[in-house]
């Protein structure tokens, strides 16, 4: 049975638009992307879906918490469900919040550094970067998110440069879905489901 482990963020851990930076709002049971791509592969497959809302690339975050730091749990998480057939890292969008001031170019190298690691585990057989669609300045998280637009322009062109060079495959989300304007960085049912069905041949491409 192939498995595949989605390492992502709070849309991965399947976050709704929100309307309040602290608004409590979570898709029913079964919306999430990974859900929808685990019925789209059918029976035959494991998915092990890992989202934590908040997760940068490779940064600490001095407000939200370190542990949001993907590249510091990831042995752990790659460890605990190995072997893994297929690894797809959804990350990206909180690294661009104005608190870490990145590029687009930086975040698309913490996303490269993780498929790397990842490679170089020993657990993993193949990885998939899919970048999300572009964050717009909207809603209660516009002043969070203040000068993404301009600063990570062209960021899925970046990813898709980089998880090339390591190796990966990739898969650019925003070709198919939208954030939902409401907040500018979380995604509606309608793009889970969207984007769940399009991942999954891609994903049998892999294995």
């Amino acid at each position: 049975m192939p498995r595949v482990l989605l390492y992502g963020d709070s849309n991965t851990c399947g976050i709704g638009p929100m309307p309040t930076l602290g608004a409590d709002v979570v898709h029913a049971p079964g919306v999430r992307w990974g859900d929808v791509l685990a019925r789209a592969l059918g029976a035959r497959w494991e998915v092990v879906i890992e989202g934590l809302p908040g997760r940068t690339t490779v940064h600490d975050d001095p407000i939200e918490g370190a542990y949001r730091n993907g590249l510091t749990v990831l042995p752990a998480i790659l460890h605990s469900h190995r072997p893994i057939d297929v690894l797809v890292i959804c990350l990206g969008t909180n690294d661009q919040k104005a608190r870490f001031g990145l590029q687009g170019q930086d975040v698309a190298l913490g996303v490269a550094r993780l498929a790397r690691e990842a490679l170089a585990s020993g657990v993993v057989a193949k990885v998939l970067v899919v970048a999300p669609p572009p964050v717009r300045e909207c809603g209660d998280f516009a002043e969070m998110f203040a000068g993404a637009e301009t600063r990570c322009a062209g960021l899925a062109a970046q990813m898709a440069r980089f998880a090339a060079e390591e190796g990966a495959a990739f898969f650019d989300a925003g070709s198919v879905i939208a954030v939902d304007l409401s907040d500018g960085i979380h995604w509606s049912a309608e793009a889970h489901a969207i984007l769940g069905e399009a991942l999954a041949d891609v994903v049998k491409e892999l294995t």
